[in-house]
């Protein structure tokens, strides 16, 4: 008997009417023969609402807290999925994180699964019962319930793939499948068939909101097999699987872009072995993560360094940066939160050259200015000011897909 995992995200679920949809859709899946685990997100936009009511409270609630009460809104999810198969007459479950057995890290509001004891959900599977999961939870060795970032809900599917060695994970959304650009701003953009790992994960650490990094990292790491449909119609989705599956003639296969960007600039940083490691290593402390790093030239004996952190993750950074420009003996700082990534990701690019000038005479011929750069084998991403990044979208897409 095969076994599906399925992931619904929050706009599948948003209100009483399309959860029943996603009963539904579950069911067929049972009918045909499947063992069904599914995993949801918070209905709607209410993970965005519980930050507000924290923010009500307090500019800067204890990130333990925060995940105590974002935790809740997977919970009224699974719990009102279960209501309406059970009502259809099915035996179904409903399981938190810790329930399930998802094991994480201790960084409270971007954990890390490290494990998952299966034999619960196993157990449940083999009495014949569909296996609703709470997306985006753990718990860490404390007890301590975690959360696991944005998006953390498909992490969560493609782990519970890979632990129960499913036949494969579809991932459910409001769009049916990945484009070659996000198709609410490019109108003109296409649904690809196929992508390959690699220019799932690049496209989607630079902004594209279809799948959540973390989750295409385990999805390579083991191998499984993923589906990107949408929950509203019964289109055919998009394949992430291996590079001999996909096709590889494409130049390009998508333009990406991320507005939930900042840049930091910190001056006349002393030019000494360890210097880079203390300042990225104090961030890292702070579990914040950091993007594109660029070091300046050196003169007399120091060199200027610039970086981009998540929008979101600015609070936190600054007085690390505050703290760290006088350790060091930097002459200062300055930051900028008024900036955006755009991005573009393909295979094609390891063995044709040209493709970052294409990139550039795009940007150059609607007059948008480049302020840092950053390249990879399959990528080429560049900030910009954020009042540009939708006509540098564009732009890209029309000089890459005509």
């Amino acid at each position: 008997m095969r076994t599906i995992v399925q992931k619904y995200g929050g706009t599948s679920v948003a209100n009483t009417k399309l959860i029943k949809n996603v009963a539904r859709r579950v069911i067929r899946a049972k009918e045909a023969g499947n063992r069904v685990v599914v995993v949801v997100s918070a209905m709607g936009h209410t993970t965005d609402e519980l930050l507000s009511l924290a923010r009500e409270i307090t500019p800067c609630p204890p990130e333990r807290e925060i995940a105590m009460l974002l935790a809740t809104g997977e919970q009224v999810s699974i719990a009102l999925l279960a209501m309406a198969i059970d009502a259809a007459g099915y035996p179904v479950v409903s399981l938190t994180g810790f329930q399930a057995g998802i094991e994480t890290d201790s960084a409270y509001t971007k954990a890390r699964i490290l494990s998952i004891r299966s034999d619960r959900l196993q157990k449940e599977l083999n009495d014949r019962k569909i296996v609703i999961v709470a997306g985006f939870q753990g718990i860490n060795e404390a007890g301590e319930i975690t959360t696991l970032g944005r998006g953390g809900s498909d992490a969560t599917a493609v782990a519970l793939a890979a632990a129960l060695k499913a036949d494969q994970c579809e991932i459910y959304t409001d769009v049916d499948g990945v484009y070659t650009a996000d198709p609410r701003i490019v109108p003109k953009a296409h649904k690809l068939e196929f992508i390959s790992y690699d220019e799932m994960l690049e496209l989607a650490s630079l902004g594209a909101l279809v799948l959540q990094p973390r989750a295409v990292e385990f999805a390579k790491k083991y191998a499984v097999p993923l589906v990107i449909r949408s929950s509203f119609n019964d289109c055919e989705g998009t394949l992430v699987g291996e590079v001999k599956s996909v096709e590889n003639g494409r130049l390009v296969s998508g333009i990406a872009h991320d507005l939930n960007v900042a840049k930091i600039g910190i001056f006349d940083v002393p030019d000494r072995p360890g210097i880079a490691r203390h300042i990225f290593q104090a961030l890292a402390d702070e579990y914040i993560n950091v993007d594109m790093i660029i070091q300046g030239w050196v003169r007399n004996d120091h060199n200027d360094i610039v970086f981009t952190v998540a929008r979101d993750d600015l609070a936190r950074v600054i007085p690390v940066v505050e703290r760290v420009v006088k350790e060091i003996g930097a002459s200062g700082f300055v930051y900028n939160d008024r900036v955006a990534k755009v991005s573009i990701v393909g295979a094609g690019m390891v063995t044709n050259p040209g493709v970052a000038a294409a990139m550039f005479k795009a940007l150059a011929r609607e007059g948008i200015n480049i302020e840092m750069i950053s390249t990879s084998e399959i990528k080429v991403s560049c900030v910009i000011q954020e009042d540009q990044a939708i006509k540098a979208v564009g732009a890209l897409h029309a000089e890459f897909f005509g």
